[in-house]
């Protein structure tokens, strides 16, 4: 312990008018202040080296009993007491940690380190050159169009219920989506235009991931067309949006209109279709009518033909008017007959030639009513026939010719009824956005690429190194 050291005596503690009894008196006192302190330092400083010793002597002691242990392993052991001594020396001994090793990287680190270049970093940069060094910049075009129906309310509106049970339930948007992307219209677009040279135009050498390698089969096309032309379908609105990427703005814009040209012949073609569907059986009924008025007309004709009568009605009143004044004569004869009678004998000859026209006259009555079918005429033997039986002949003619009329205007009315709703009912393709000419390129679009190629990367080298450890903890 450091000494303090002896007051000046010019110190400001001691009183102003002190004498020097006083001040030597306290110069006595601090002295005798210090050795004790002095004293007592070196008492500690005595009990800390005679501590220390006894340490290293029990250190030493314990030594030599572990050697003498080592040396006696094969004698009986030592007396209990002993080891108690013992075990309460190594207890009273304090125990010394060794220094931790030294921090240094392993195989492992070196692994995920390897890993992480090839897996994470390796990807994003191959991507990343590819893109700014090699990918061709490609031009969107872009348009927009729906199919409307336009439908207008008519007479006709009852039968509505049973043309719904006879549609189809696949809408018009979602025909035109999958036409959109089907063989059949790559392959049509590819006559008229050469999409195999359109996308094939910077050349695979430059860019091989996104130009298409001609010639290649339709199939190839066909997936390739699907990376180039992007189909948009809103089922709520029925709206159809179309983004067509080609390596010229020119390009891209021929493409996009030859799919709204083709859109619209195919909806002209389904409405065509429809209009048919929904004419082709009035017209087949239309067709049937016609055929049988025309029979039935034909009937009629050769029945005229044959009978000579043109007109049985007419027929029948002459025939009627003839047997009335011959009634009327044989009423007038057989009156004269009995005034002669009255006045005159038999043998007058007058009476012979009235008896001889009432004769003649009820023989004509006769063969008359013979020709409506009321009687049979002399030397008539059925060969010729009954004027009654020409009359019903004519009039089922005639209803036939009456009911084949009635059939060829009705069908010719639905017909009509049937056109006018085909044509209320008419499809079209509205277009609200025309096939654009775009002026910059806006694909590939190089950062996004190459950040989602980056984080997928990393997400996988994580998973891979996470399942590692994993594994290496299962050990």
């Amino acid at each position: 312990m450091s000494a303090t050291p002896p007051p000046n005596k010019n110190n400001s503690d001691a009183p102003e008018g002190a004498s020097d009894a006083e001040v030597k008196a306290s110069e006595l006192e601090f002295n005798k202040v210090r050795n004790e302190r002095l004293r007592m330092a070196k008492e500690i400083e005595e009990l800390k080296a005679e501590k220390m010793k006894r340490s290293l002597d029990a250190l030493a002691e314990e030594k030599e009993r572990l050697e003498a242990k080592s040396a006696a392993a094969a004698k009986p052991a030592a007396p209990q007491a002993n080891d108690k001594t013992a075990e309460s020396t190594l207890a009273a001994t304090p125990k010394l940690r060794e220094p931790a090793p030294k921090a240094r990287l392993q195989k492992r680190h070196y692994l995920a380190l390897l890993s992480f270049l090839l897996l994470a970093v390796a990807p994003t940069v191959i991507t990343a050159t590819y893109m700014w060094s090699w990918a061709a910049d490609r031009y969107i075009s872009r348009s927009g169009f729906s199919v409307r129906t336009e439908e207008v309310g008519s007479a006709f509106e009852l039968l509505g219920g049973v043309a719904e049970l006879s549609g189809s339930s696949s809408t018009d948007t979602e025909i035109l989506y999958q036409f959109i992307q089907s063989q059949e219209l790559v392959r049509s677009i590819d006559a008229e235009i050469d999409l195999r040279a359109i996308w094939s135009r910077v050349g695979a050498d430059q860019d091989p991931v996104f130009t298409y390698d001609a010639p290649g089969t339709i199939e190839d096309l066909v997936e390739h067309w699907s990376r180039r032309v992007n189909v948009y379908s809103d089922g709520g609105t029925g709206l159809i949006d179309i983004e067509v990427q080609a390596f010229t703005p020119e390009d891209a814009q021929k493409v996009n209109q030859q799919i709204y040209e083709k859109s619209l012949e195919m909806i002209n073609r389904l409405t065509e279709i429809a209009r048919e569907d929904a004419t082709s059986y009035a017209r087949q009924d239309l067709n049937n009518s016609v055929e049988r008025l025309k029979e039935v007309r034909t009937a009629l004709t050769r029945f005229r033909n044959r009978t000579q009568i043109v007109d049985p009605a007419a027929s029948i009143q002459s025939q009627m008017g003839i047997m009335s004044s011959l009634q009327a004569k044989l009423a007038e004869e057989l009156v004269e007959l009995d005034i002669l009678l009255l006045i005159t004998s038999e043998n007058d000859p007058r009476i012979v030639r009235a008896r001889q026209r009432i004769d003649v006259i009820e023989k004509r009555i006769v063969q008359e009513r013979t020709k409506f079918g009321m009687g049979q005429a002399e030397g008539n033997e059925g060969d010729k026939p009954l004027f009654a039986d020409l009359v019903g002949e004519y009039e089922r003619l005639a209803v036939d010719l009456q009911f084949a009329e009635s059939s060829y205007k009705a069908a010719q009315a639905t017909l009509d009824a049937a056109l006018a709703e085909a044509r209320r009912q008419s499809r079209y393709l509205a277009a609200h956005i025309q096939p654009t000419l775009p002026e910059s390129s806006e694909a590939p679009d190089r950062v996004q690429i190459t950040s989602l190629v980056a984080l997928f990367s990393f997400l996988a080298w994580a998973v891979v190194l996470l399942s590692a450890y994993a594994i290496r903890d299962r050990r």
